[in-house]
């Protein structure tokens, strides 16, 4: 029986780094009956930098046993105010995931695992991966969805709510900066962008060193 992994690149929001540095996050859901993965449903925030880690992570474990997808190619003019340039940026992301999950040999890839179904940070995700942290893959992926883990010591003994958890309850708001969110139909549908607070604009251009 053929397994199906469907994967969805939406809902992106601005995250402020401090007043100067702001990026984009992206919520990934994935719906799957894949033996591969651990959870039948998920959904992790990710952002441009994170999944330009992946892909080279993924190139180098895979070695040149297969050609990766490309990503959508960075833009040194990529501005949080263009709805067609994070639109565009969404399903390119979208694109990559669907082909790699396409991969039985890249499914195979524990990084990928944590990348699309834990909220371990990138460092996190390595060590992990590795053997240098005191819980496995499945537990770091059954345990996600309460917070980012910044050390092995502060990995929660709980195990996580269902799918259904709210992946952006541990998202802070800064209220002083009046940072809306950016509303996005599923990419695959429409791509359309629906600005929650059009009189929100930034006065500057962010390179993607900081998307």
């Amino acid at each position: 029986m053929q397994q199906a992994i469907s994967v969805w690149v939406r809902d992106p929001r601005i995250q402020k780094n401090d007043f100067w540095h702001a990026y984009i996050d992206y919520e990934i859901c994935l719906h799957t009956d894949s033996v591969f993965l651990t959870k039948k449903t998920s959904r992790v925030r990710r952002r441009f930098s994170e999944f330009v880690w992946l892909r080279q992570k993924l190139q180098e474990n895979a070695l040149l046993m297969v050609q990766l997808p490309e990503l959508p190619p960075k833009n040194p003019f990529f501005s949080l105010n263009s709805a067609q340039q994070i639109t565009e940026r969404m399903k390119g992301l979208q694109k990559f995931l669907e082909l790699v999950l396409q991969s039985r040999l890249l499914l195979s890839d524990s990084c990928l695992h944590l990348f699309l179904q834990s909220d371990l940070s990138v460092s996190m995700i390595e060590a992990c991966a590795a053997g240098r942290t005191s819980y496995s893959v499945a537990q770091a992926v059954q345990r996600s969805g309460l917070r980012r883990f910044h050390s092995e010591d502060n990995l929660p003994k709980e195990i996580s709510r269902s799918c259904d958890f709210d992946s952006d309850s541990s998202e802070s708001r800064d209220s002083e900066e009046k940072i809306r969110d950016l509303a996005v139909n599923k990419v695959g549908n429409t791509g359309s962008l629906d600005l929650l607070d059009s009189s929100y604009k930034t006065r500057t251009r962010h390179s993607d060193a900081y998307l």
